[in-house]
């Protein structure tokens, strides 16, 4: 009889949580109801530069990689098989439609070493930054083997056309000193 009030108590505060966490779900569902559904795969998505599998980490709101976009299917964590083409980027997530990023959407790539939910070794991510809608936002992804990330990211580079790879906490800019370019880090 006396462990029964600490296990309704144990178990009452473990339901508040879980109602708070689902609580704070649909509100950032509600709040991001302007972000729209990503793009759905045309028919012609032009020559297929790489295919590879992945896992797909998160995609935030652009600079803020603790704000986590929540609509659309891109909500949650999962593995997920990516092709990169010359019209676009399909992003296969297990258990969600497939989303086409169209290359006029996008606008950058570069590695980074953390975002919500995800810590991992300097550089083990690659961030996606493009356009859903009138949003900037950052997708996250990581390969299981870290070897194919260099051509993952130079098959983006491709399609973005510029050299993006400068790390998430830095910004490289080229500054043009008479016949010599000189990178500088901001």
């Amino acid at each position: 009889m006396d462990k029964v009030a600490p296990t309704v108590i144990t178990v009452s505060v473990i339901l508040l949580l879980l109602l708070g966490m689902l609580l704070g779900w649909r509100s950032r569902k509600r709040r991001q109801a302007s972000v729209p559904r990503p793009h759905t795969v045309p028919s012609d998505i032009g020559t297929e530069i790489l295919s590879t599998d992945l896992f797909y980490v998160s995609t935030t709101v652009a600079g803020e990689p603790l704000n986590r976009i929540a609509v659309s299917g891109l909500g949650f964590r999962a593995r997920a098989y990516i092709t990169v083409a010359d019209n676009g980027i399909v992003l296969s997530i297990a258990g969600e439609p497939d989303a086409f990023i169209p290359a006029a959407d996008l606008r950058g790539v570069q590695r980074a070493t953390w975002t919500i939910d995800r810590v991992v070794e300097n550089g083990g991510l690659v961030v996606l930054s493009w356009m859903l809608g009138d949003q900037l936002v950052d997708s996250y992804l990581r390969a299981p083997d870290p070897a194919t990330t260099p051509a993952f990211v130079a098959a983006v580079e491709r399609l973005v056309g510029a050299d993006t790879t400068a790390p998430a906490t830095e910004q490289t800019v080229i500054e043009h000193v008479g016949d010599a370019d000189r990178e500088v880090k901001e």
